[in-house]
């Protein structure tokens, strides 16, 4: 019988360089469509790094970190 309380499972996205900021991956990651909208998220509150409400759009993210929004959650690895 599926479990209806999964947690969603972690797609890897990689990065180039060293560190990423949040606005930028979640647009790299296809999770919001534009800045205006991945502002609009971290605002209120619906993204979070590594388990924890992350309110700043350009929060350095790097390798190890994962972000969640919108039900989906990313791994960042170095690529």
């Amino acid at each position: 019988m599926p479990n209806d309380n999964q947690v969603p499972s972690i797609d890897s996205i990689p990065i180039r360089d060293d560190m990423i900021r949040l606005g930028q991956l979640l647009k790299l990651a296809s999770m919001v469509e534009d800045g205006v909208e991945a502002a609009e998220l971290i605002r209120n509150g619906m993204v979070k790094v590594n388990g924890q409400i992350e309110e700043r759009r350009g929060a350095q993210l790097h390798p190890g970190d994962v972000v969640s929004a919108n039900g989906l959650a990313i791994r960042i690895t170095r690529g």
